[in-house]
């Protein structure tokens, strides 16, 4: 099978980035969410990379408009697969929304369609019989900035058909991503394997009172060189995402549970992380940017 049209099903930060970069790889893609409110901030935010594809990419206008012209967007899940032959699932990281939806888009896809879930701690052996094609279902994870941070996980469960994994190592590829080919299912791949408990320690030191959420950035960025601390990486990948991927934790992980109630109170508070201007600092001009952020 060659992979020419591509839907991707939710538009938050990462579903619309993941979007783009296929689009701007020379891919068909569609852009599915579940209201023409969202479909339309999806395509703001997808417009709204120019800048960042032209400082960090150098990619002409010319290139940005040619993948702009390769998408199309649709808040209807019927029309957005009709043609798939790939779906990559962005959808909120619960694992009840997984369920319901993919026994839905398995109804509306074509029965060829390879389906891939961008989840970023839950196997796809959890909803590998709700696909109705558990051999041509996989997990491919990316990281936040998919144009600079270029990795894309690779991880399929017991039942995925070994060349439709080949396959999906070949469309990483072809979108510019290099592809992190993990031999067996594992929560969290290896990225938020090795993320996750760095961000709930560095929470719990925030709110233990030890430090505030700057300090503790400060020191992991002048101590390490990174380019922001755990709560910059926090406020990309999302105060929801965070949040759904700690309440996942509670069952191991129990005195997690006064984090999972500080991001519930950022959520309801509308403090989203970048995406909506707001998290643990204030957007588009982080602190941690700011030069003076690590000097002496």
């Amino acid at each position: 099978m060659t992979i020419k049209k591509v839907t991707v099903a939710g538009s938050g930060v990462l579903g619309s980035q993941i979007a783009f970069q296929s689009a701007f790889k020379g891919f068909d893609v569609t852009v599915y969410d579940i209201n023409q409110e969202a479909v339309d901030k999806a395509e703001a935010r997808i417009k709204g990379l120019r800048h960042a594809y032209r400082h960090d990419i150098a990619a002409t206008d010319e290139d940005f408009d040619a993948g702009i012209s390769r998408l199309s967007f649709t808040d209807d899940l019927a029309d957005a697969v009709k043609d798939a032959d790939l779906v990559i699932e962005a959808i909120p990281e619960n694992p009840d929304i997984k369920h319901d939806f993919y026994k839905k888009l398995s109804t509306l896809a074509p029965k060829e369609a390879i389906f891939t879930s961008n989840s970023s701690t839950l196997v796809p052996s959890m909803f590998a019989a709700d696909t109705g094609r558990p051999k041509q279902f996989l997990n491919m994870h990316f990281s936040n900035q998919v144009w600079l941070n270029n990795t894309a996980e690779i991880m399929g469960s017991p039942e995925t058909d070994p060349d439709i994994y080949k396959e999906i190592v070949q469309y990483a590829r072809d979108i510019g991503m290099v592809p992190i080919q993990l031999k067996k299912e594992q929560p969290g791949y290896i990225l938020n394997s090795l993320l996750m408990p760095l961000n709930a320690a560095a929470g719990m030191l925030w709110l233990k009172g030890i430090a505030d959420p700057e300090m503790i950035d400060r020191t992991w960025m002048v101590a390490t060189g990174a380019p922001w601390g755990p709560f910059g990486i926090t406020d990309a990948v999302g105060i929801r995402t965070s949040y759904n991927i700690t309440l996942e934790a509670l069952d191991v992980h129990p005195e997690l549970k006064p984090l999972a109630d500080a991001f519930k109170k950022m959520l309801d508070e509308g403090k989203l992380g970048i995406e909506s201007g707001e998290g643990f600092y204030k957007y588009p001009n982080p602190a941690y940017k700011d030069k003076k952020f690590t000097e002496v």
